[in-house]
C-alpha cells in the first residue's frame, strides 16, 4: 500500500515541519518513507509545501502529483492542490485561514479552525500540528499505524534540546486536533 500526502501553507506556517514529523514517525514504525520539501522563494510568503510518501514497499518516486491526503493551511494551498487530490481522498483545511469553496463531491473534506484554536489555547503558530492531529485521527490505516503516541516520541527526538519547551506545546496541539 502507498499513501501520498501533500502538506502546504505559507512559508513559516510549519508545513515542512509537519511533514518531517510525519515522515520521521513513519520511519519509527519501519515504514518506507520519502519526504520532499519545496521551499525556495516560497518561504517568503508564498506556498511552501512538502510531499510525504508512506509505503510498505520501496518508493519509486518522492514526487506526489495525486495525493491521497492534502493538508492545506491557506487559500493558495487549497487552490493549488485541491484538484489533484485522488477521488476518495481526504482533505484537511485550516478554516481560520482558508475560506476557498471546495465543490468536489468525490473527496472527504474536514474544515477546522486550527490556527484560531491553537491561539485560543496559547499554542500560537501550531495550527499545523492541530491539523496533523486531526489527520492522524481520521486517516487510520492509511498512515500505517502512526498515532499520537508515535508523534509525541518524534517530537522528543527531532526538537532540539534548546527548544525542549516546544515538545509539550506540540503534544498539546496534536491532542487538540485529535480530539476534534
Amino acid at each position: 500500500m502507498l499513501t501520498e500526502i501533500i502538506i502546504s501553507g505559507f512559508g513559516g506556517q510549519g508545513a515542512l515541519f509537519a511533514g518531517k514529523c510525519l515522515a520521521y514517525s513513519a520511519m519509527m514504525k519501519d515504514v518506507e518513507i520519502s519526504w520532499l520539501p519545496s521551499y525556495g522563494p516560497e518561504m517568503r510568503g508564498g506556498t511552501a509545501n512538502c510531499s510525504v510518501c508512506l509505503s510498505d514497499e520501496p518508493i519509486g518516486s518522492p514526487l506526489v502529483t495525486e495525493p491521497d491526503i492534502l493538508i492545506a493551511m491557506n487559500d493558495p494551498s487549497v487552490d493549488k492542490f485541491i484538484n489533484s487530490v485522488k477521488s476518495g481522498g481526504m482533505v484537511f483545511v485550516d478554516s481560520s485561514l482558508a475560506t476557498s469553496k471546495i465543490t468536489r463531491k468525490d473527496i472527504e473534506v474536514f474544515r477546522l479552525s486550527a490556527s484560531q484554536l491553537a491561539e485560543e489555547k496559547k499554542l500560537g503558530g501550531m495550527g499545523n500540528i492541530v491539523l496533523l492531529g486531526k489527520a492522524i485521527k481520521e486517516c487510520g490505516k492509511m498512515l500505517f499505524g502512526i498515532d499520537a503516541k508515535t508523534l509525541q516520541e518524534t517530537f522528543a527526538k527531532i526538537i532540539p534540546a534548546k527548544r525542549a519547551a516546544l515538545i509539550e506545546k506540540n503534544s498539546a496541539a496534536l491532542a487538540l486536533g485529535a480530539n476534534i
